[in-house]
């Protein structure tokens, strides 16, 4: 299966990106739209693994604060389009507490340097800075391990485990 650690987003701010998506749709902004329920913040990526015991096991050990996550800019990776996020240092420090605790546990997840995003739309084509970025900010008060399914030439996230903060 395959996991990753993220912060799912309040309804507040799943609308807030909601209504910029479809502000980029009728500007004429192409490509993969993310779907409203999928909207979320990736701490860490894991990929593929047998089974999800030993990272729960890692996640229980992990010791975070509930800490504020505001909506930033938007901006690209190549043909990513993302909605940036800011929180203090909770959410780097959030990022690297998960991604130090499966270093321990010798599970493997994505290193490259944390950028702390919520990606919109992939393989995007068009003038994605004819849309103002969306506003909101809410607590984060959890954490979740989340598997991707793959059906039909779509993907869904379902929550495997939860951590409170």
């Amino acid at each position: 299966m395959r996991l990753f650690i993220a912060v799912q987003l309040s309804e507040e701010i799943r609308k807030s990106i909601t209504d910029t998506l479809h502000e980029l749709k009728k500007k004429g902004v192409g490509g993969s739209y993310v779907p409203k329920q999928n909207l979320h913040l990736t701490l860490a990526f894991i990929g593929e693994v047998e089974d999800a015991g030993a990272v729960k096991k890692a996640l229980a050990g992990v010791s975070l604060k509930p800490f504020r996550l505001a909506l930033s800019e938007m901006g690209t990776f190549e043909d990513l389009l993302w909605v940036g996020a800011k929180g203090n240092q909770g959410i780097s420090g959030a990022a690297k507490a998960v991604r130090d605790a499966l270093a321990a546990a010798g599970i493997p997840c994505d290193t490259k340097k944390f950028k702390p995003h919520i990606t919109i739309v992939r393989k995007m084509s068009g003038n994605w800075k004819a849309a103002a970025a969306p506003k909101g900010e809410m607590m984060v008060k959890r954490i979740s391990l989340m598997k991707s399914t793959f059906r039909d030439g779509k993907v869904s996230y379902s929550e495997l485990w939860g951590k409170e903060l």
